[in-house]
């Protein structure tokens, strides 16, 4: 399917097919397998995924839009970037997101752009209907990637840099100062009243 071939496939697929969402709208909960999680935690970066599952809610909206509303909740694991021990992290992170046929993604990207110049609250652009499909689990996956902390630390772990005590003649002056003070040495060596 991928052009490029280099991309890896969504690690976590729940599609939707958009047209049987009823009017009333469709509540599903998901939850990846050992599987998922493997792969989620190898193309995220992290040392493992130990639970993720996520709750949505589809509505439609008029034009052919659907607003999906949640949560992804996951307990992933890392390595603390102070002291290297593995610690676990828990996300709980929201999701609001407006999905819209490919083809209304230009004019919504544009009144987007629009609302940026203005001081109102700025919408994110839409997401786009593939193939008819919504994938939830990749708005899942997403969300969780979104949430993780890129520089984990374990609770109270400080990062003290190396201190060197501090030359006084290493700062970036100090050249200047002694090209300064030279000459005036010189000078205030002449008799002074003869």
């Amino acid at each position: 399917m991928n052009k490029t071939g280099t991309e890896k496939p969504d690690p976590w697929r729940v599609p939707v097919a958009v047209a049987q969402i009823p009017e009333t709208g469709l509540h599903r909960d998901i939850e990846a397998d050992q599987a998922i999680r493997n792969a989620m935690a190898e193309m995220g970066g992290l040392r493992e995924v130990l639970s993720a599952q996520a709750t949505f809610d589809v509505t439609p909206k008029s034009g052919g839009r659907f607003h999906v509303a949640g949560h992804v909740r996951a307990r992933i694991g890392q390595t603390c970037v102070v002291t290297l021990e593995e610690i676990e992290n828990d996300i709980d992170e929201p999701i609001d997101l407006i999905f819209a046929p490919p083809e209304q993604i230009p004019q919504m990207a544009a009144l987007v752009d629009e609302a940026e110049e203005s001081d109102e609250e700025t919408p994110d652009p839409p997401e786009p209907i593939e193939n008819g499909m919504i994938d939830l689990g990749r708005v899942a996956t997403d969300a969780l990637y979104l949430a993780v902390d890129p520089y984990p630390r374990k609770a109270g772990a400080v990062f003290e840099p190396m201190v060197e005590a501090a030359d006084p003649e290493d700062h970036p002056f100090a050249a200047l100062k002694a090209l300064k003070v030279g000459p005036k040495k010189s000078r205030s060596r002449k008799p002074k009243g003869k």
